[in-house]
């Protein structure tokens, strides 16, 4: 009789501790009969009868021809490859079922209602690690951005939200932005095919592809086009990065005060640098400089 029953270590395999028992018993007498196993772990001949084809069907073990029977254990190496190979198969095997599931489910302008913060911000990184090709963003949400490898960020701040010297540096650092006064919604939308938009304190609506989901892009599209960039283009014109990123908040509609404070800077430096902005571009008020240097693609 063996009563000692260690650990299991199959069952993220898909081997219920009592099949794997009874490998391990195996393994220990290797080409016992049906008999000699139920003997070894003091089980009932039906219980070890059963949990014997268990072991046939998972392919880890082997019978052998004439009678009595008796079985083989397989090479644990060899097995558990076959185990984790029919594990992986059944994974990608789900993932095409969850895809034709959501087909059944997102019905036209269909919509999911997500309530509360934990499981809000679960649903965001989700989203965000399954983008593939592009995610854009309105305005700064209060959920963190977990930029995905080879994934392209166009995000449009609130104005009111860059209050700060650093939150330029940082919302710069997000990839590429730009920045417009009076953002009408949050919202967030990865591939062009999930939308997220928060409608209330800790609530959610998670859109699939649909008219309301087309309207919403068109929005975004407008007011990317409307926005100021953050982060000026390189170019061997008249105008430094630095000069560019002053100009492109003024045409965004800041005062010299409003400037340099996002820019840590005092008033009379932004006044300065403006005055050497217009001379650069031959402009005599800041209307002009900002057509200008739109013409030249300085602000884009």
């Amino acid at each position: 009789m063996h009563n000692y029953r260690p650990a299991p270590l199959l069952e993220a395999l898909g081997v219920c501790s009592e099949d794997e028992q009874l490998y391990r018993a195996l393994l220990a007498c290797p080409e016992a009969t049906a008999t000699d196993l139920a003997a070894f772990v003091d089980w009932p001949a039906n219980r070890v009868g059963r949990h014997l084809r268990s072991l046939l069907s998972l392919g880890l073990a082997s019978r052998t021809p004439g009678r009595p029977a008796r079985y083989l254990p397989a090479v644990p190496e060899a097995a558990v490859e076959l185990l984790a190979l029919r594990k992986q198969a059944a994974i990608v095997e789900a993932r095409l079922g969850a895809a034709a599931l959501t087909a059944e489910f997102r019905q036209p302008d269909a919509f999911t209602v997500i309530r509360g913060a934990e499981a809000i911000a679960q649903r965001f990184y989700q989203a965000q690690q399954c983008a593939q090709d592009e995610v854009l963003v309105l305005d700064r949400l209060p959920y963190a951005v977990f930029a995905a490898p080879g994934v392209t960020y166009r995000t449009i701040y609130d104005m009111a939200s860059l209050s700060e010297p650093g939150d330029l540096v940082a919302a710069r650092s997000s990839g590429c932005c730009r920045m417009l006064r009076d953002v009408p919604l949050k919202l967030v939308v990865v591939d062009r095919r999930t939308a997220l938009l928060p409608t209330g304190p800790d609530v959610v609506v998670e859109l699939g592809p649909s008219s309301l989901l087309d309207a919403l892009l068109r929005l975004f599209d407008l007011l990317w086009q409307q926005a100021s960039p953050l982060t000026p283009s390189v170019s061997d014109g008249p105008l430094t990065s630095d000069d560019q990123q002053l100009l492109s908040l003024a045409a965004a509609g800041l005062t010299d005060q409003a400037i340099a404070r996002r820019l840590g800077v005092a008033q009379r430096t932004v006044e300065r640098r403006m005055q050497r902005i217009l001379k650069a571009l031959d402009a005599t008020t800041r209307f002009q400089a900002g057509l200008r240097a739109g013409q030249q693609g300085l602000l884009v």
